[in-house]
């Protein structure tokens, strides 16, 4: 199908509305760019009053032009707009770019004339880039829509920005440093085209090698996670992400509210979707141009050469400061140096050449680093010195670029003196930088990158053991305590809920006089910890609340009473529950687990260095749910902690496989309900033989219903929906589980590939498959179940588990289109699973509000036809060897909120 933005992209009409003849005003502006500009298409000056525009035939509405018009651009006063929009529709624009700014930022009224121009976008089918925007470049087919002063050079970085006034510093700018773009996109207030819509696009333009955004604000943030993840893979996405920090400090109930602000969230969202996220203008630049360039690093670890002391040592501080490594240089690669330097080198990384170092020593150096397996990625500094020749320096060093499979980044710092070295590292594909700092900033760029992907192509293991939460228990726990409009809970109540999710608590009971302390004690068995309960203390040591290694009745007693005179003393008017009883528990590691629910992103989740000092630390790691085994690794593996927690120094480590489940069940919790607000488990003690929660605070959300609500509505990742599960059994007797796919399937489909045969194959891929790799399995098995989804049939084969079938509907980015494919294996058809399986998803489609399903079928393929006729598919022709199946359902698309 035609993507809808090809009209705007790629058009062969454009009409300006509000062309002038006014120099200096953006209507004179607009159509001067255009007009001359080489640009093959028609344009059509629209204005009433003239008759002609920079000297071409004026009109004064669209009928007038008598032909199709692809783009609409819109450049009058706001309030003319709507009438204007509501005339493209009429007369068929595929899609407008309003320039206009006077909306969504202009109050009530503006708001209401944004309502009126999407009802008319939708109405008549037509995207809308804008409001309020500059336009965009589209420099490989001369087309200027904007009212930028220059056309940007052509290249294959997509930019994308919502300021208009950054995008002409940043055209500017790039026209001097020779950076090339395949579009340059101002997108405005987006009313109606969002990021989402232009990753999706530029995704798959083969044009585009890359994706740059800079933001300031997100909308439809399902969306935009949902397209970032699905091109990311393969296509680096950049951000550099304005007024990330919060405006002002809220007040938060627990430790995790307080440490997880609004740029922690963007954080963990981008990671988990595979964006590179930088700080300022010129790494969103470099960190695109140098993945066009040069290969990523498979770690973070730099050799640094250089003739230079200095610059050496600045970039190794920026480099640890970052978080990289300074590479350790093996044997073999020191003795290589020994050889090749002169004997005061520095023997060691930094690799300092010495300044009369000329272009062998030089490429001999770099050689040396790249040959070594300890080595990631090579930074070249070079400053001119009276002996320094940085051309012919220059043209060795890119001679060992299509050598290696490691990045090669140069620093060659001054001006006139390094400008024509400069320029053959470029035209080679080196990425040169005047200053080292900035280099490294590019390489930790890189690997960020590398790491991101590599959790995005990783298959998960399994989970250590079943989990099967009591989901209806905490239901009802927190729908008791919401109705007594409560939004704190007391520790006994936040400890039941983890425990109704297969989270380990201390043996724990609450007492409320002397008598109970003396029982209580004696059944959990000395020695305890007492700890007041109220809803209205939240930091319990705060108002001398705790009393810890309590050893005996007397000394029990006697910390009731002190713990309960304690916090009326602090706080007179709180309501006390009772005083918690639970069995003193000492293990060696402190850690914090928590959730805050973000006002974009949903529940957040935190992991690091818990205890008392957490907020003087800060070793903390965030990610978004949901997560699996090796997502929770990753959360564990990027704090300061791990290295304790993995076993340091002949210590023992601890239970990583229980810390990595522990965050797998918490996710669920804060999946299965939004009615949380935030979640502090701190600390969660755990040693080498396991761990165990030691308090816990939970406090709730007001503006949540304390009834059921719709799965999964609060979360920007769709989660696995274990909802579409059922077992189901084949006409032969066959039991089987009839499941969504999941990325820990990849064996199973693995062999499924290896057990079909030839002519299964070929009605299937149209011919041979070819190898099976990991990169394939990766894109069946590792699916964003927001836009695809794929269920598999589960049989067991002699107590072990294989894959009888898959089954795929693949829909576009607006779910208005989805693709149908099947494949059944050789021994599983015939049983009745290709239509129960063709039944399922056509009601998934349904579910879905999807409009349109469709499939292209092997002549050959009569089943497959048959299959498709009885359920009422129009069938055509599509080539000599195959045809195009589709059926139109009848649903409608649900509006977007």
């Amino acid at each position: 199908m035609m993507n809808p933005l090809n009209r705007i992209f790629k058009p062969q009409t454009v009409a300006v509305i509000g062309a002038s003849n006014n120099e200096g005003s953006v209507g004179y502006a607009l159509i001067s760019n255009m007009i001359g500009s080489g640009f093959k298409g028609t344009v059509y000056p629209i204005n009433y009053k003239n008759k002609s525009i920079y000297g071409v035939r004026s009109y004064a509405k669209l009928s007038d032009t008598r032909d199709e018009i692809d783009l609409a651009i819109i450049a009058t006063p706001s309030a003319t707009v709507p009438e204007l929009v509501k005339e493209c529709g009429e007369y068929g624009v595929g899609g407008i770019v309003i320039i206009s700014a006077g909306f969504m930022e202009a109050g009530e009224s503006g708001q209401e004339m944004s309502n009126t121009i999407l009802g008319y976008a939708k109405k008549y089918n037509m995207r809308i880039i804008g409001p309020n925007c500059l336009g965009f470049i589209k420099p490989s087919i001369k087309l200027n829509a904007s009212f930028a002063n220059k056309m940007a050079l052509p290249g294959k970085i997509a930019f994308i920005s919502q300021s208009g006034a950054l995008c002409t510093a940043i055209l500017d700018w790039s026209v001097e440093q020779n950076v090339g773009f395949s579009n340059f996109v101002s997108i405005g207030s987006m009313l109606d085209v969002g990021f989402h819509d232009l990753i999706d696009y530029f995704g798959n333009d083969p044009q585009t090698s890359s994706i740059v955004i800079y933001m300031e604000s997100i909308t439809h943030t399902r969306k935009f996670m949902s397209a970032a993840r699905a091109f990311a893979r393969t296509k680096p996405i950049i951000v550099l992400k304005a007024g990330k920090s919060d405006a002002g400090a809220k007040v938060a109930l627990s430790h995790t509210g307080t440490l997880a602000g609004n740029d922690i969230a963007f954080d963990a969202a981008f990671k988990r979707a595979g964006i590179i996220s930088v700080n300022t203008i010129e790494e969103l630049f470099n960190a695109a141009q140098a993945l066009a360039m040069q290969p990523r690093p498979k770690g973070r670890r730099l050799a640094i050469i250089t003739n230079a002391g200095g610059p050496g040592v600045l970039a190794t501080d920026h480099l640890i400061k970052l978080g990289g490594e300074l590479a350790q240089l093996s044997d073999d690669t020191m003795e290589k140096l020994n050889n090749a330097l002169p004997a005061v080198w520095s023997h060691g990384n930094p690799i300092d050449v010495l300044g009369d170092a000329d272009a062998k020593r030089y490429k001999d150096a770099t050689e040396a680093v790249l040959l070594d397996k300890g080595v990631d990625g090579v930074l070249v500094i070079l400053t001119p010195q009276a002996m320094t020749k940085a051309d012919e320096i220059a043209a060795e060093i890119v001679k060992l670029v299509d050598k290696y499979p490691k990045p090669i980044l140069a620093s060659w710092m001054g001006e006139k003196d390094v400008e024509k070295g400069r320029e053959i590292l470029e035209t080679n594909n080196i990425p040169v930088y005047r200053i080292p700092e900035n280099a490294v900033n590019t390489f930790i760029s890189m690997h960020r990158y590398t790491r991101n992907i590599e959790a995005l192509h990783e298959t998960p293991s399994t989970i250590p053991q079943s989990f099967n939460p009591d989901t209806d228990k905490n239901h009802v726990l927190i729908k008791s305590i919401m109705g007594q409009k409560r939004y704190v809970l007391t520790e006994d109540e936040a400890k039941s809920v983890l425990t109704n999710y297969g989270i380990p608590v201390t043996r724990h009971e609450l007492a409320t006089t002397e008598e109970e302390v003396a029982i209580i004690c004696k059944k959990i068995g000395y020695p305890v910890v007492m700890k007041i309960a109220s809803e209205d203390i939240t930091h319990k040591t705060d108002t001398g609340g705790v009393i810890l290694n309590i050893r005996n009745e007397v000394g029990a007693i006697d910390s009731y009473k002190k713990i309960i005179e304690a916090t009326l003393s602090a706080k007179p008017d709180a309501k006390i529950k009772g005083v918690l009883i639970e069995e003193m528990v000492s293990k060696k590691y402190e850690l914090i687990i928590g959730s805050k629910k973000d006002p974009i992103f949903g529940p957040i989740i935190v992991f690091g260095m818990g205890g008392v000092a957490v907020e003087v630390f800060k070793d903390l790691n965030v990610g978004l749910p949901p997560l699996n085994m090796v997502l929770a690794q990753r959360i564990i593996e990027d704090t300061r902690i791990y290295r304790l927690l993995k076993g340091y120094r002949g210590m023992k480590g601890a239970d990583i496989e229980a810390i990595k489940f522990l965050l797998y069940k918490f996710a669920y919790l804060v999946m299965d309900f939004p009615q949380i607000k935030e979640i502090d488990i701190n600390p969660y003690v755990v040693d080498h033989t396991g761990g165990v929660v030691l308090d816990a605070k939970i406090v709730l959300d007001e503006t949540v219903s304390p009834e059921k609500v719709k799965s999964y509505s609060h979360l920007v990742i769709s989660p696995y929906p274990r909802e579409l599960n059922r077992e189901w059994t084949m006409s032969d007797g066959t039991k089987t589980l009839i499941r969504p796919i999941k990325p820990e399937d990849e064996p199973m489909e693995r062999e499924l590939f290896k057990r079909i045969s030839k002519q299964t194959e070929y009605f299937r891929f149209f011919g041979k498959l070819g190898t099976v790799t990991h990169e394939m399995l990766i894109r069946y098995t590792q699916i964003d179940y927001d836009r695809e989804i794929a269920l598999i049939a589960k049989v067991n084969e002699n107590g072990e588990d294989v894959m009888a079938g898959v089954v795929r509907l693949v829909a576009d980015a607006n779910n208005d289109a989805a693709e149908f494919a099947i494949l059944v294996a050789d021994d599983y058809q015939g049983k009745g699973l290709g239509n129960k399986f063709m039944n399922i998803i056509m009601e998934i489609a349904e579910q879905r509000k999807i409009r349109k399903v469709y499939a292209t079928v092997l002549n050959a393929n009569t089943v497959m036809l048959h299959m498709f006729r009885k359920r009422g598919f129009t069938i055509r022709d599509d080539d000599d060897q195959s045809r195009y199946a589709e059926k139109i359902l009848n649903v409608e698309q649900e509006a977007e909120a």
